[in-house]
């Protein structure tokens, strides 16, 4: 697109594309603070309350690279609106929920509405911007700061609205969001024609069902026991899927996932970084959210600002110091110490007291999760897309924002087996809950401290410096 025909309206069509980001991050964060109200209103238990969240990200994480060739195959605008009009949908159901069952279906659409939306307005920057190096760059930082403005923003509204409305909001806060977008998209983004070509709708089946079935053996569980036949026989049927995946992945022509590129040096040990992290992250927030309210005795806004210090250190390093940091010193020891740092905060976490206090059991150590945080995911996921073929930077980025998903899902499930174990789920008895979140921030940090040391010994050609922190 040349200077003279360059679309005036690109600039209003970044905002929304950038509104798409926000608000698929935010949707991951927001939730956080109402669990505990979700769960007395729904009726949840400890051990499945995590679903909230798992319900969301499997749906995203496995139909992510689904919804990236559907968007080159149908076209980015159409695919854009509809992930919009499934995020609606989702929104409302869940919203309208009195039952733990639809406020899960509500979560699914949820996510399946966000793995349509965020390939697609990827692909609709590059189309507004692909052409114009110097406006690209500006157009990218916008976009990708909206990331962690939405996960800022979700901590923060999840506890005003749940405090002072109730929890319902939180999803009626997506339905006028969802609305607009809608009658902007046809109006500001452009169009591409439709193509012709393969779409494995099978494999994306086969990988989410699968996740599903793992992370739903997991949870279960510390209930029915890990030898019982219920337990044994989801773990098998979710195994089985997976291994469908990966064999459908070898025999189509045109797969979702072409499984050479993980031979790429540096792309496969950043994608299992990106996994850990997730694995390591997630629980670490989860149960965070679950000892302000339901041990120290927060309210959902109280519990929401105690997480705001955490969250904008996040921001501010990621966006503005991760960056130099890997052009100065690379990305690998960022990525190790990153993940060794998040061990470090989440053992001093696993020191929590029923009778403690923010300042003093919380504010300290999540800084420096935070801390540990921030410096591993940037340049995990730099190293991740820089590794790959200029021609496959697309499909290298769906791979590592999937293996971020699946790490959350899987990770959390774990953690929530092994804080149910140690009594997380008896409500009342603070010194039980605090037993139960101890034993589940213990097992973060094992999981952190092992992201590193595999990091280390298969991140053996990280991507160059400079290229690692431009893909960042």
């Amino acid at each position: 697109m040349t200077e003279q025909n360059a679309d005036p309206r690109r600039w209003w069509a970044l905002g929304f594309l950038a509104l798409a980001q926000f608000v698929v991050i935010m949707d991951t964060s927001i939730i956080g603070v109402a669990l505990p109200r979700m769960q007395a209103d729904l009726g949840f238990t400890t051990d499945n309350l995590s679903w909230i969240f798992n319900a969301y990200v499997i749906a995203f994480g496995g139909l992510l690279l689904l919804g990236g060739r559907l968007a080159a195959l149908l076209g980015a605008r159409r695919l854009f609106g509809a992930g919009w009009a499934l995020t609606l949908a989702g929104s409302v159901v869940a919203a309208l929920a009195g039952t733990a069952g639809v406020e899960l279906l509500g979560r699914v659409l949820q996510g399946a509405g966000a793995a349509l939306i965020a390939p697609a307005a990827l692909t609709l920057l590059m189309t507004l911007f692909g052409a114009r190096p110097r406006e690209l760059t500006k157009a990218l930082a916008l976009y990708g700061a909206a990331a962690p403005a939405g996960g800022t923003a979700g901590v923060f509204l999840g506890g005003v609205l749940t405090q002072w409305l109730s929890w319902p909001w939180i999803f009626w806060l997506y339905v006028p969001i969802s609305l607009v977008a809608l009658v902007a998209t046809p109006l500001l983004m452009p169009s591409a024609p439709a193509r012709r070509g393969a779409i494995d709708v099978l494999g994306a089946l086969a990988v989410t069902a699968g996740l599903g079935l793992v992370v739903f053996a997991v949870v279960r569980a510390p209930q029915l026991g890990w030898g019982s036949a219920a337990t044994l026989g989801a773990l098998a049927g979710g195994i089985a899927l997976l291994a469908l995946f990966v064999a459908l992945q070898r025999a189509r022509r045109v797969p979702l996932v072409r499984l050479g590129i993980f031979r790429t040096p540096g792309l496969g040990g950043a994608n299992l970084a990106q996994f850990l992290l997730g694995a390591a992250w997630i629980p670490m927030w989860y149960f965070l959210n679950l000892y302000l309210q339901q041990v120290l005795g927060y309210g959902a806004f109280a519990s929401g600002a105690a997480l705001l210090p955490m969250t904008v250190l996040i921001v501010v390093l990621m966006v503005a110091v991760a960056p130099r940091l890997i052009a100065r010193f690379g990305a690998k020891p960022l990525i190790i110490g990153g993940l060794w740092a998040l061990a470090a905060g989440l053992v001093w976490l696993s020191f929590v007291r029923p009778t403690g206090t923010f300042v003093i059991d919380v504010l300290p150590a999540s800084l420096v999760a935070a801390l540990g945080q921030a410096l591993a995911f940037i340049p995990s996921l730099g190293t991740a897309i820089s590794s790959a073929p200029p021609e496959e930077g697309g499909l290298a980025s769906g791979i590592v924002n999937t293996a971020y998903q699946i790490g959350s899902a899987l990770g959390l499930a774990t953690m929530t087996a092994v804080g149910v174990s140690f009594g997380a789920g008896r409500l009342g008895d603070p010194v039980a809950l605090t037993g139960g979140f101890s034993a589940a921030f213990l097992g973060a940090a094992g999981i952190a401290a092992a992201g590193g040391l595999l990091t280390l010994a298969t991140l053996r050609r990280a991507a160059r410096p400079a290229e690692a922190a431009q893909a960042a």
